[in-house]
This record gives structure tokens, C-alpha cells and sequence, in this order.
């Protein structure tokens, strides 16, 4: 959610719009029936993180039901749990792990109806693993991308060996002073701390806590990092640092378009990341909301979704194809994370835990 890492073209999203009514796509969209006849309605609201869907899936889902879908962005979990708290109605959100934790403990979702999800059987076991982590029964989300955290480096300017050696710890070389661009996030930025200090990410011991702050400044205060969130993609394609620390389908797009990149996930361990699809408890229209998320996991809409954003689909198929030899990344070594790896975690949701990250991360960024 790993939300703000999404944004890479940031004109296509106003393109969607336009499109909405239009078959999208290259071939003819099949008609899957009428939604008011089906459902009872034939409007849902969706609410997405910015840049994080193909520009045909939308008008194409809309000409399939005969439906018409508003379509509305944010840019953090965060964002979107205030609005959702606000009274706003949705019939399907798509937040990280640790969100929909939340509102599945506060009781803001419903059950997806499982016999709506015939493309359920292609999920990746490994992704269905990850999920069980905050949704133990697969009751109340559906995958949608995954990923994990690690380092985007410049070949040229940084030594491999130091990768190796020093993994997250070389965020504090001062070889590399004023070259890193370390992401503005309190949960990623003591991930990084807690792993390079050997700790769990989910811990909730005040001395491993107190330990992460004091290692994040040190780091700020002697390596002058630059605090981005999504400028960091355009700014590492044109090469103005040497370090950035990014998610793995931000890693995939930037290392398409400059060659001199490459990527390491550092052997102490990373955050590995799930967003999935979720119908809240107040949606209005929940039956053609279980389609479009059926029809989300579908191979063909994968395809398109993952080419356009970079990040790792969730159908075995799709990944094999994309990610395999002769795959449109197939040498792009972030595309597919790693998996099996104990030191890696999923993040949980910790209410108090957040609330001691947020006071502290503003303390971390004070020079």
C-alpha cells in the first residue's frame, strides 16, 4: 500500500474518465448480462489508489454488465479509511494488508460472495499464503498486486559488494551521502530499521522501537537523504541519486526505462505487500461489485492491469507468462519477489504501535 508508490504516468488517469462508456481494449468486450436485471442496480463506486489499473478495464467491465462505474482515486490507506469513516459509500476498495486488518477488526466489510469468484482456482498459492496472514479464512479480500521493499542502486556508482555486505545498513555509507532517496513513510522507513537491526517490522518493544528511531537518525542526520514518495520513479529513471529505497513494481518500471539500474532486497529481510480487493459494509450495489472483482482476477485483465502499472500480478499463469523467458520482464529481476524467505513479513495492523511510528517519524526527518 503501499498506496503513494503507485503514480508513474500522471496524465492517464484522467484519460479513464473519457473513456468510461467506450469498449476499450482491442477485441470485442463479451456481454455478460444486463446488472439491473442480474443485481437489482447497475452503479458501483470504486475507489482505487492513482495509476493502478489499465485504461480499458473499466469501459470494458461497464459494456459487459450494461453498468456504469464511478471510479475515484487516493493516495494512502490512510486517505481512504477517512473517507470510508466519513460516510462515503463504496462498493469496493482496494487497500494493503494491514488496512483491510483494520477494517475487518472495526467491522466495516462484508464477506465477498465466493461462488461470484470463478477465477479464484488461478490465484497464486504463495499470494493466497500471504493473504491468510490478515484474512486467515479468504473470506473478505481478494488479491489484486503484490510485491515487497528493497533497494534500486545505479550499477555504475554503487558496489555490489556493499549490497551484499551491508544491505539496508548501507543507507548509513557515508560513501554514499547525498545520494540516497529514502521513501517518506513511517511504516517502510522502520521496516528498514527494524530489519537492519535484526528486529521483527511488527514488533511492540519499546527498546527495539527506541532502537530503530536513534538508527533512522543517524542515518538522517549523517547521510543528508532526500524524503520522496512517487517523484522518486522519475527521479532515479533520470539518474539524480544513486540509491532509492522503492517497492518492487516501481523497481520493475524504472529498471525498464534505464538500463543502468538494478535491484536488491536485502538478505536481513523486507516488507512484502499484498493489496487486495474488499466490498465494504455500506455498499450499495454489493452483487455487481463481487463481478468486477471476479472479473479484476481474470487472466486477461491481469495481463493488461500488470502491464500498464509494472507490479506483480496474483494468477500463477500470468506471472509465468510475464515473468518468464520470454515475458515482457523476464530480465527485470523485481518483478517477481521473492518468496519462502523467513526474515520476510507481512505487516499487521498495531494501532498503538502506528501511533508511536507517527510521533517518531516526524522526529526522524528533524535536521
Amino acid at each position: 500500500m503501499s498506496w503513494s508508490k503507485i503514480i508513474k504516468v500522471t496524465t492517464a488517469i484522467s484519460l479513464l474518465f473519457p473513456l468510461v462508456g467506450c469498449t476499450g481494449g482491442e477485441k470485442e468486450v463479451e456481454e455478460a448480462g444486463d446488472a439491473k436485471e442480474l443485481f437489482g442496480c447497475n452503479v458501483i463506486n470504486i475507489y482505487n489508489a492513482g495509476e493502478y489499473i489499465d485504461e480499458s478495464v473499466v469501459p470494458n467491465f461497464e459494456k459487459m454488465y450494461n453498468a456504469k462505474v464511478n471510479y475515484d482515486t487516493f493516495e494512502s490507506n490512510e486517505m481512504m479509511y477517512t473517507k470510508l469513516l466519513g460516510g462515503n459509500s463504496y462498493d469496493v476498495l482496494v487497500p494493503s494488508d494491514y488496512m483491510i486488518e483494520q477494517l475487518m477488526q472495526e467491522g466495516l466489510l462484508q464477506k465477498l460472495d465466493q461462488s461470484a469468484m470463478t477465477n479464484k482456482g488461478m490465484l497464486d498459492p504463495f499470494v493466497i499464503e500471504m493473504q491468510k496472514v490478515f484474512d486467515p479464512e479468504l473470506e473478505y479480500a481478494m488479491p489484486y498486486f503484490w510485491g515487497n521493499v528493497g533497494l534500486v542502486y545505479n550499477k555504475e556508482n554503487v558496489s555490489e559488494d556493499d549490497l551484499k555486505t551491508q544491505g539496508w545498513d548501507i543507507l548509513k555509507n557515508e560513501k554514499y551521502k547525498g545520494r540516497i532517496y529514502f521513501y517518506d513513510s513511517q511504516r517502510d522507513g522502520f521496516m528498514i530499521a527494524f530489519k537492519a537491526l535484526g528486529y521483527s517490522m511488527n514488533t511492540d518493544n519499546t527498546e527495539e522501537i527506541q532502537a530503530a528511531y536513534q538508527w533512522l537518525r543517524e542515518m538522517n542526520e549523517t547521510m543528508e537523504p532526500a524524503y520522496v514518495t512517487d517523484e522518486v520513479i522519475d527521479e532515479m529513471v533520470n539518474g539524480s541519486k544513486d540509491i532509492a529505497v522503492m517497492y518492487s513494481g516501481d523497481a520493475t518500471y524504472v529498471m525498464s526505462e534505464n538500463e543502468d539500474l538494478g535491484w536488491y532486497a536485502p538478505e536481513q529481510g523486507t516488507n512484502l505487500w499484498i493489496d487486495a480487493m474488499v466490498i465494504p459494509k455500506n455498499a450499495t450495489c454489493p452483487g455487481l461489485a463481487n463481478a468486477f472483482i471476479n472479473y479484476a482476477i481474470s487472466e486477461d485483465v491481469q495481463v493488461k492491469n500488470t502491464e500498464f502499472v509494472a507490479y506483480t500480478p496474483v494468477l500463477t499463469k500470468v506471472i509465468e507468462d510475464m515473468g518468464g523467458e520470454d515475458g515482457d520482464f523476464s530480465e527485470i529481476s523485481s518483478f517477481i519477489p521473492r518468496t519462502e524467505y523467513e526474515k520476510d513479513e507481512v505487516f499487521h495492523y498495531n494501532p498503538e504501535l502506528k501511533r508511536q511510528l507517527s510521533d517518531l517519524w516526524n522526529k526522524v526527518k528533524i535536521n
